[in-house]
């Protein structure tokens, strides 16, 4: 890395980029990686050291943390807590602003390889790179729109009491069932507009915000483009709306089910296919009729996002989400227009035919869940599979399918070679040891119902 490449990169920056810079010096760079659970990883330096810094490196072991910071044991690794350095090398293309610091602060993803060069197969970056190389052989090229669910709530200081709503402009705790009210987003609008500018100085284009159903529950849609591009900007959006809450004196949480008797929070993921030579989308014919590709992509859902759940619902708390009456789906059937479904077909031109994963908790790392959901579409259009008979019904009215608990969705995991083929089998182990580490820390902890309900009764 040398000044020059660093200037020519500032030159070809958006103009929102050069408002916010408005002639001032960049002080500092971080230089950023997402670990397993999508937390940013990496090191804080002077922008000066940047500019002329040849080589950069993080321990490996980075990748062995669970959420709690505890470390994960994996089997069969020889000197595992020798912690290898890996090299870290950066992709300006993902250069942008952290506009809610103090001084004048750039962000920059790395890329992440060993001293060789070779890419680190456990990153998750990289797992979705690897995905997309499957879909590269084939000629195609996937096309996603994630729209990110979140909730405004109160500080919560003190764990073990319930998180709440926040209190919006009227000085009323905002209450829920008020999906689509442009009164209920309102009542945020301080938040919102930071959002808003901290967006437009990092270059990222929103396409809508909405109330959801819950109390302080947003839903923010971004446009489409490149997976890693777009798991690049979820990357980056969690931690812009934290800061913009937090300007504001309240949490913004991405938990699947943070507040008892609420909806929890999805990251819905609209795919489509196109291909590389001549840009059409593969899921319609040149006369606008479906295709057989966009039926098996349909039909990999349905038999491949079982074995990869625990990477859509990664922690325990997910799977609050999936019960019966609440807004989330609780299988994996297909319909068009039809909200209730666990894949959903939006309307759309021809041009735009895309197929919805409704399934993916909020809680994700957005690298993994998009190398999740299409790596099983590609399985279904690699095999010619046929999806169910479309659902016309209400799909929450039939039996419940997914994985209920954490454990059960790692036991579906184990055991499918093709997923483990697609993803990488050292990070498919690394990932299966840290999601049981981390079911066997929630295991040791007493929850109040436990004291409610068995402390004098059982």
């Amino acid at each position: 890395m040398t000044a020059k490449i660093v200037n020519k990169w500032l030159e070809n920056r958006p103009e929102s980029f050069h408002e916010w810079l408005n002639g001032r010096r960049i002080d500092e760079v971080e230089c950023v990686v997402a670990d397993i659970a999508g937390v940013a990883r990496g090191k804080s330096m002077p922008a000066r050291k940047f500019a002329r810094q040849e080589r950069l490196f993080l321990p490996i072991s980075i990748f062995y943390q669970t959420i709690t910071g505890a470390y994960a044991e994996l089997e069969d690794v020889e000197n595992q807590w020798t912690e290898p350095d890996m090299l870290l090398t950066p992709d300006l293309s993902t250069a942008t602003a952290a506009p809610w610091t103090g001084d004048v602060t750039l962000q920059v993803i790395h890329d992440i390889t060993n001293l060789e060069g070779e890419p680190i197969t456990i990153a998750p970056r990289n797992v979705l790179k690897r995905v997309l190389d499957f879909y590269q052989e084939k000629g195609w090229q996937p096309v996603v729109a994630p729209e990110l669910e979140f909730y405004l709530t109160k500080p919560n200081i003190n764990p073990d009491n319930p998180i709440e709503p926040q209190v919006g402009r009227t000085g009323r705790k905002v209450v829920g069932r008020q999906a689509y009210s442009i009164s209920a987003v309102d009542e945020y609008g301080p938040v919102i507009d930071d959002i808003y500018d901290f967006s437009e100085a990092q270059g990222f284009e929103i396409d809508t915000i909405i109330q959801e159903g819950g109390a302080g529950q947003i839903e923010i849609n971004l446009q489409h483009g490149d997976p890693v591009a777009l798991a690049d900007q979820v990357f980056y959006f969690k931690r812009c709306i934290r800061e913009a809450a937090l300007r504001h004196n309240c949490f913004a949480t991405f938990m699947a089910k943070p507040i008892q008797d609420e909806p929890g929070s999805a990251m819905h993921i609209h795919q489509s296919i196109v291909d590389t030579r001549t840009g059409e989308n593969i899921f319609s014919h040149p006369d606008g009729s479906t295709t057989n590709l966009f039926y098996g992509f349909i039909a990999g859902q349905q038999i491949y996002l079982p074995q990869v759940f625990s990477m859509l619902a990664p922690y325990v708390n997910s799977y609050r989400r999936f019960v019966p009456g609440e807004a989330a789906p609780i299988n994996l059937e297909w319909g068009e227009d039809n909200r209730t479904t666990g894949i959903r077909i939006p309307i759309a031109a021809p041009q735009s035919r895309r197929i919805e994963n409704r399934i993916v908790g909020m809680d994700c790392n957005p690298y993994l869940a998009l190398a999740a959901s299409l790596a099983s579409g590609l399985l279904g259009m690699n095999h010619g599979l046929t999806p169910r008979p479309e659902m016309t019904g209400e799909a929450l009215e039939s039996a419940i399918t997914l994985p209920r608990s954490l454990m059960a969705a790692l036991d579906l995991f184990e055991h499918d070679s093709e997923i483990t083929e697609l993803l990488g089998s050292e990070f498919c182990r690394l990932h299966r040891a840290i999601k049981r580490s981390e079911s066997d820390e929630f295991l040791q902890v007493i929850s109040s119902w436990e004291r409610d309900h068995l402390l004098l009764n059982v």
